[in-house]
């Protein structure tokens, strides 16, 4: 999801929620309650924070009904009354935005204009996406045939996204999947059910039945979604180990998927960037939404002449940014979003002092805090075999690394199972340029990062996925091609 930075006014939140407010799931148009709930935490308190419905083997059938049942005449609606839906779709959006976004401070832990950007993404996603249109392909037409291409729906989209940005990640799915002619069922994080329920309850009133479906539950609904032989395709956002499984589960039915999985993004400065300006850029490219971006940089390679000057500049605007409860108003950063991920990153920081590492800023929290809080934390130019330079951190601690030669840097920052994102930075914008289409990732941006468009095909290399989403090459993934060939003419013996 892009951080970049929207017109939106700091506010602050209550913070505290209800406990006893009900949410509900939407199937085949409807309101559902669950057979059980589990409790929602906020990540800045460790306080339940509301209940969400648990959703129950029957009900995921349920669900996968209603969307089946709907998908003939959705599919059947033109592309410019599809692309009408969006709009009021999105419209919608804006009505209830407020509501939406103080769900994400509460539940994911997100500061207040931040989680206002991701709904506005939402809905400006939406509106975008509904510009795009499939086309026919007109491969012959002459005396002798006809043949044309086009792009059918695939049918029952299973849509499954994360916690890191549960309204921006559903962007990316629901807008296409629905624009394609699919129906859908849209299943959000365990961690961050609530803003996706109240998503459902919001658009009930404005798509037909079935076309839009929201369920959530605890950890073992994912496995009965993705293994569920009643969805046509299974578009994916988390971790890659889970995608893997995914995967798997998919391959049963031959269910179409799309994986955008984890990355390690690498960053490459080189000796000609001038470090006041970019300091800035690389800390937030490294630590917007506390680290909890796929794309977020998550390995810093500093030419040595810089090395020094960038590192104190970095160090020094970790002091100044506010850590701390986001329904405060001055806040700039919030906790990690729940206890597993607060728990990786703890590992992390404790495997670096235990090997006699150095944090230039930040470090191991102090024992016994309230939530899941963790600072800014630069570690010194560890190791290459270090786990906090191989493994996906996911959290707000960044590696810096020295390098010499550029080849080397290069070598190094393609030394990786995943291939997200990565950028390059200097003054000389022609010549990162060159270093950039060196990159083995499916992103590279140039004096930037984590710049997207819903006119953009992303995706990632090697084990951070398969597919791609957004853009036109992003809506073909929720169609299957269809050949037509017709013989002008008698048919003859």
């Amino acid at each position: 999801m892009s951080t970049t930075n929207a017109s939106v006014g700091r506010q602050g939140f209550s913070g505290q929620g209800n406990p006893e407010r009900t949410f509900t799931m939407t199937i085949g148009g409807m309101p559902a309650e669950g057979v059980a709930t589990f409790d929602v935490v906020n990540p800045a308190t460790g306080q339940v924070i509301a209940s969400a419905p648990d959703c129950s083997p029957d009900q995921l059938d349920q669900a996968i009904a209603a969307a089946g049942a709907a998908f003939p005449a959705w599919a059947a609606r033109s592309m410019a009354e599809r692309q009408q839906m969006l709009i009021a779709m999105a419209d919608a959006v804006d009505v209830h935005g407020p509501e939406l976004a103080e769900l994400i401070t509460l539940e994911q832990g997100k500061p207040g204009p931040v989680a206002v950007a991701e709904v506005a993404g939402l809905s400006y996603w939406l509106r975008e996406t509904a510009r795009l249109e499939v086309r026919e392909t007109v491969n012959q037409d002459d005396a002798e045939r006809l043949s044309v291409t086009r792009h059918l729906p695939l049918g029952v989209v299973a849509a499954i996204t994360p916690w890191n940005y549960p309204i921006g990640q559903a962007s990316f799915k629901i807008g296409p999947a629905l624009l394609a002619g699919n129906t859908v069922v849209l299943k959000p994080s365990v961690f961050t059910p609530l803003a996706n329920l109240r998503l459902g309850e919001v658009l009930r009133d404005v798509l037909p039945a079935g076309v839009l479906n929201v369920i959530s539950g605890r950890d073992d609904l994912g496995p009965r979604v993705t293994g569920h032989p009643g969805f046509d395709k299974i578009s994916f956002t988390g971790s890659t180990r889970t995608g893997r499984l995914v995967m798997a589960e998919a391959a049963r039915t031959l269910s179409r998927v799309t994986l955008e999985l984890g990355g390690n993004d690498p960053a490459i400065v080189l000796p000609d960037a001038d470090v006041k300006t970019v300091a800035p850029a690389l800390f937030w490219a490294a630590f917007a939404n506390t680290g909890q971006i796929c794309l977020a940089t998550k390995r810093l390679y500093v030419h040595e002449d810089l090395y020094d000057d960038l590192a104190y500049e970095l160090a020094r605007l970790t002091e100044k940014v506010r850590v701390g409860d986001p329904s405060e108003a001055t806040v700039d950063l919030g906790p990690m979003s729940n206890i597993r991920q607060y728990e990786a990153v703890i590992s992390l920081l404790e495997d670096c002092r235990d090997r006699g590492y150095r944090f230039l800023a930040g470090g191991l929290p102090q024992p016994g805090g309230r939530g899941y809080f963790v600072a800014p934390t630069l570690v010194d130019n560890p190791p290459e075999d270090a786990r906090i330079v191989r493994e996906e951190q996911f959290g707000p601690v960044l590696p810096l690394l020295k390098y010499r030669d550029i080849d080397d840097a290069v070598a190094r920052a393609n030394a990786s199972e995943y291939g997200l994102g990565a950028s390059v930075w200097g003054h000389d914008a022609e010549a990162a340029r060159r270093v950039a289409v060196r990159l083995d990732a499916g992103t590279v941006w140039v004096n930037e990062v984590m710049h997207l468009h819903p006119a953009v095909p992303f995706g990632g290399r090697k084990q951070s996925g398969i597919g791609v989403e957004s853009g036109l090459a992003g809506l073909l993934e929720f169609t299957e091609p269809q050949t037509l060939t017709v013989k002008h003419g008698n048919v003859r013996e």
